[in-house]
């Protein structure tokens, strides 16, 4: 953590995560939020993804809500972390374009290495969100210890 970031953290009950923070958040976790703007309206939906080459991937079903995103697409991704007891947390929000994997190398790859689906049934599309910006922020209650 930076020397200003952990004076902020410090100095207030709210701090601006560093890009870096953000990414090495986004690297440690494995389960986020996609927002998109569906046929139906906005939505929200959870996926399993990994953070890889500096995009985020997750693997859905080319029937589904997010099979829409194969084209690309604007799109938001959140992780977060909150403890309600200690009345603290932090969250990272990915802003960029969705749309379908098709380099076959990468496509190789992340059958190996990629991120594995906790939804059952056929989930064979890879979806990657390439940011255009990656913002992060942590909060803590006054006085919270």
């Amino acid at each position: 953590m930076s020397e200003v970031t952990e004076k902020r953290r410090l100095t207030s009950n709210f701090a601006e995560l560093s890009r870096s923070e953000c990414e090495k958040l986004l690297a440690e976790h494995s389960v986020g939020r996609v927002g998109l703007s569906a046929p139906t309206g906005p939505q929200i939906l959870p996926v399993t993804y990994a953070y890889y080459g500096q995009t985020v991937v997750f693997r859905t079903s080319p029937y589904g809500v997010l099979s829409s995103l194969e084209r690309h697409t604007r799109v938001a991704f959140e992780i977060d972390d909150i403890d309600e007891e200690r009345k603290s947390g932090w969250s990272v929000l990915v802003l960029g374009s969705a749309e379908r994997v098709t380099q076959q190398y990468t496509l190789s790859t992340l059958w190996k290495e990629g991120p594995v689906p906790w939804a059952s049934g056929t989930r064979n599309l890879f979806i990657a969100i390439t940011p255009d910006s990656i913002t992060g922020r942590s909060v803590r209650a006054p006085f919270a210890d």
